[in-house]
């Protein structure tokens, strides 16, 4: 049996590129974005109720992942986990890779603000997504602590937070270039370690698209030095 999905909304976030993005949703509360509603969607009759909830579930496509050459040989039953390092493989259903039959993502966020932008209808503001700008999104649903928190889950290989890893040295003169209410979040993501796990050279310098800059900085052992941020050129 075959299902047709279509977007109900897309996500609109920092993040231009894949790069820098949070590995998991939740983990830089200092990220927001917004979820636009497509036309066909905006009747604000379909949020009564939603302002009651502090958290929400986004169901999304790895949409990046299907138009790239990651999605060129199809799914895969085993993959390589960045939090393994990228050399030991697990079971696909074992992990959030894109690399699945249905490239669909999973994101529970913060519920800010229902906002009424015009041109736009009402706009969900959220915060700690880990979803690139554009990712279309499928579904929203409220969560609910009673059934969706369970403390006493097992974390199989993943048992614990990430903790931040990297001491960011962000000059003062160059943090001034970022927009003010972006600044904490763009410190955040790099004291995360926004690198591929198999990238450790201490003389390469890296750029991360975030807020409408490139912020360029290398990482030398558990200290992260930005050596520049640039204005993005806007695509004609």
């Amino acid at each position: 049996m075959d299902f047709q999905l279509k977007p109900i909304a897309y996500m609109r976030s920092d993040f231009p590129e894949k790069f820098g993005i949070p590995r998991q949703s939740g983990l830089i509360p200092e990220l927001t974005g917004q979820v636009v509603f497509e036309p066909a969607y905006r009747d604000v009759n379909a949020l009564k109720g939603l302002e009651d909830y502090s958290h929400i579930w986004l169901l999304w496509v790895f949409s990046e992942f299907l138009s790239g050459e990651g999605n060129a040989g199809g799914w895969s039953p085993t993959v390589r986990p960045p939090r393994l390092g990228g050399d030991a493989r697990m079971g696909v259903f074992a992990t959030r890779s894109p690399n699945r039959p249905n490239p669909i993502g999973l994101s529970c966020v913060r519920l800010l603000e229902i906002r009424e932008v015009p041109g736009k209808g009402h706009v969900l503001i959220v915060s700690g997504a880990d979803l690139m700008d554009g990712t279309p999104i499928l579904d929203i649903k409220p969560y609910l602590p009673y059934t969706d928190c369970r403390p006493e889950a097992g974390g199989g290989f993943s048992p614990e937070k990430e903790s931040d890893v990297l001491k960011v040295e962000f000059p003062e003169e160059l943090l001034a270039l970022l927009p003010e209410e972006k600044r904490a979040a763009a410190v955040h993501v790099l004291s995360c370690d926004p690198r591929p796990r198999y990238q450790s050279d201490p003389g390469r310098i890296y750029g991360m698209a975030f807020g409408g800059c490139n912020i360029r900085f290398r990482v030398s052992g558990k200290d992260l030095t930005v050596t520049g941020v640039e204005a993005l050129q806007e695509e004609v």
